[in-house]
């Protein structure tokens, strides 16, 4: 299956697990778990919830414990805020400002999500690979994110 097709499928399912359920924490846990059990060699698949237009705070995911707090234009999850757009981050240890939560992790893509217009959340993904994601994984992830926004 192409990388393509498997980001549809996965969209699939992510949209029928959530399209019936009004809860967002109820359906960030559901999709952090169907990344978690569906995408290859990742090791943190979770979500961070604007608290305040300057915090973070840790949401629904699945791995081992992360930081709680991140502030909006620190790290990946920061930048991604703060800059409004995807980050696809080949090697963590070379991004400025790296929060390291997991030492294990080493390559990491953040989608921002959005409700009318605004960031809410961002989807998290890291990886104990060096350039495991790559420009169809940030594509797929944000086709994924954009169609089930409305629900989180």
């Amino acid at each position: 299956m192409s990388k393509e097709a498997f980001y549809e499928s996965l969209t699939q399912q992510a949209l029928a697990l959530v399209s019936d359920e009004t809860n967002q924490i109820a359906n960030m846990a559901n999709i952090s778990a169907l990344l978690f059990m569906s995408l290859e060699d990742i090791n943190w698949a979770g979500f961070y919830i604007l608290e305040s237009p300057q915090q973070m705070v840790l949401g629904p995911f699945q791995g081992k414990p992360a930081c709680v707090r991140i502030e909006v234009g620190k790290g990946v999850c920061g930048t991604a805020v703060a800059e409004d757009t995807t980050q696809l981050v080949t090697d963590v240890h070379q991004f400025p400002g790296h929060i390291a939560c997991d030492a294990a992790s080493n390559s990491e893509v953040v989608v921002v999500v959005k409700k009318q217009g605004n960031a809410i959340a961002v989807l998290d993904i890291d990886s104990p690979t060096v350039g495991r994601f790559d420009e169809q994984d940030k594509q797929g992830l944000e086709k994924l994110v954009h169609s089930i926004e409305q629900y989180l």
